[in-house]
């Protein structure tokens, strides 16, 4: 996994006329683990949007490692997104939700069933891979989930409130394990959460967003 620096500088967000992000500015470090914590509708997944390329920045730049990235598409900037709604494929089983992104990127049958098997183990969902996501449990989506963003190792990990469909014991239990996995591969991550412990928990930097 390789380690990324993002730095968002003066950004703004226009939803028609109406600003949403007014000259926010940023840096995470390689490897860090920052969350992006504020109450509903200050901006905080607007801006993880902007991040990921998911909506327009109207000023401002974003980059990575230096590069400039503002202008470049979602699938052209080595991120990878992990939603509030799991986003999975309903039709698909664990497994296939997990390959997809290596099957868009032209893997191999065989590349795409290694790294398939690698991920369904190191997220504790080994034998669950042939089953519907639609059997499994909240906390096994999210864990399949996360296992599609980070079977194409990205550079950059962005979770947008992935733990607020949960219940209390499951969302805990999940919690630990995402830092634990962020923290064993390395990868920077930024995560939006309106959860102070959460936050607390979880990050190594936390960034406040208000309306």
């Amino acid at each position: 996994m390789i380690k990324a620096t993002l730095e968002i500088d003066r950004v703004e967000v226009f939803y028609a006329t109406f600003q949403v992000l007014k000259g926010v500015s940023l840096r995470v470090e390689p490897g860090s683990f920052v969350a992006l914590l504020g109450a509903s509708g200050c901006g905080k997944t607007t801006l993880l949007r902007a991040i990921a390329g998911f909506v327009p920045v109207a000023a401002g730049q974003v980059r990575v490692d230096g590069r400039d990235i503002t202008g470049a598409p979602p699938d052209k900037r080595d991120m990878a997104m992990v939603f509030q709604s799991y986003a999975l494929w309903p039709h698909m089983n664990a497994a296939q939700n997990i390959g997809y992104g290596l099957r868009l990127r032209g893997q191999s049958r065989a590349q795409i069933a290694r790294r398939v098997e690698e991920m369904l183990t190191m997220l504790k969902l080994d034998g669950f891979g042939a089953r519907n996501v639609t059997q499994l449990s909240g906390g096994q989506r999210q864990r399949v989930a996360l296992g599609r963003a980070l079977a194409v190792n990205p550079k950059i990990l962005l979770l947008d409130e992935p733990l607020s469909n949960l219940d209390a014991r499951i969302r805990e239990e999940v919690r630990h394990e995402i830092k634990a996995l962020q923290q064993s591969l390395g990868i920077t991550a930024i995560h939006v959460t309106h959860d102070r412990e959460e936050a607390m928990v979880m990050a190594d930097r936390i960034g406040i967003l208000e309306s």
